[in-house]
C-alpha cells in the first residue's frame, strides 16, 4: 500500500493471507487475533444479529459458514442457539485443512461437520443448510466472484443467508492501522487488517452487487464498528 490512499473504490491488492506459502503457525496467530478483534469490536455480535433475524421462531437450525477458518464464528453462534433453546447443527467449509484441524480440536459439543473444500465445489447431501453465512470473507474476492457467491448462497440456503463484512471508510482504516500497530504480534494482522478495509465495501457497491446477483429479498444494515450486515431471506419462507 503505497502512495495516496483512494477510498472511492475497492483496492485490488491481495492480502498476505491469500497466498499459499504462509506458514500455518503464522495463520494460527492471525486467527487468534482476529477472534479477539471480533469479540471486542462487535464482529461476533453482528453475526449473532444476522442469525437471530433468520432463526426467529425455529426450534432447530442448520448453520453453514463458508470460509470458516478455525470455527470461532460457528462456536459463538452455536452457543447463542443453545442459550435460546434452539437445537443446532453446524457445517464449516474452508480450503485450508490446517484451519479445520483447529476447528475440530476446539469444538466441544453439538453436531459439527468440517468440509475441506472450496465452497463452490460443495454438494450437500440429505438436505441443505437452513442458513448460510460468511464473516470477513467477501472482501477477499473480486466483484465477479462475489456475484457468483451471492447466487450460490441464495441457491443453497433453505431459509436465508447473511454476510458480515467491512465498510471501506477512512476512519475505519486509520483506526485499525493504529490499533493493530499497537497490540498485534502478527505481521499478517498488521499488514492485512488495514488492507482489508481498503478491500471493503460502500453501501452503493453492495446494492449493485445484490442487483447483479438477482438476489431475493434482502436488507443491508450498517453496524458498528464500520461493518455491513447483509441479510437475504428466501422468498415464501
Amino acid at each position: 500500500m503505497s502512495g495516496r490512499l483512494d477510498f472511492s473504490q475497492r483496492s485490488l491488492e491481495k492480502e498476505l493471507l491469500d497466498r499459499d506459502d504462509i506458514p500455518f503457525r503464522d495463520i494460527e496467530r492471525n486467527m487468534r487475533e482476529l477472534d479477539f478483534i471480533n469479540t471486542w469490536l462487535g464482529g461476533h455480535s453482528i453475526s449473532v444479529k444476522g442469525l437471530r433475524r433468520l432463526a426467529r421462531g425455529r426450534s432447530r437450525v442448520w448453520i453453514c459458514e463458508i470460509g470458516c477458518g478455525g470455527g470461532d464464528n460457528l462456536r459463538v453462534l452455536s452457543r447463542w442457539c443453545r442459550r435460546q433453546g434452539i437445537g443446532v447443527r453446524v457445517t464449516g467449509i474452508d480450503k485450508n485443512e490446517h484451519c479445520l484441524e483447529v476447528a475440530r480440536e476446539r469444538w466441544t459439543r453439538g453436531e459439527a461437520e468440517w468440509v475441506h473444500s472450496d465452497y463452490r465445489d460443495v454438494r450437500f447431501e440429505g438436505g441443505a443448510p437452513d442458513i448460510i453465512f460468511s464473516s470477513l470473507f467477501c472482501h477477499h474476492f473480486n466483484n465477479e466472484e462475489l456475484i457468483f457467491q451471492l447466487r450460490w448462497m441464495e441457491d443453497h440456503a433453505v431459509v436465508g443467508w447473511f454476510i458480515n463484512d467491512l465498510h471501506r471508510h477512512p476512519v475505519a482504516y486509520h483506526a485499525i492501522r493504529l490499533l493493530t500497530a499497537g497490540f498485534s504480534a502478527s505481521y499478517l494482522v498488521r499488514h492485512d487488517a488495514p488492507l482489508s478495509v481498503l478491500r471493503g465495501f460502500s453501501r452503493d457497491e453492495w446494492k449493485d452487487l445484490l442487483r447483479q446477483a438477482a438476489a431475493g429479498p434482502w436488507k443491508l444494515h450498517w453496524e458498528w464498528a464500520f461493518r455491513w450486515l447483509v441479510i437475504g431471506r428466501k422468498q415464501y419462507v
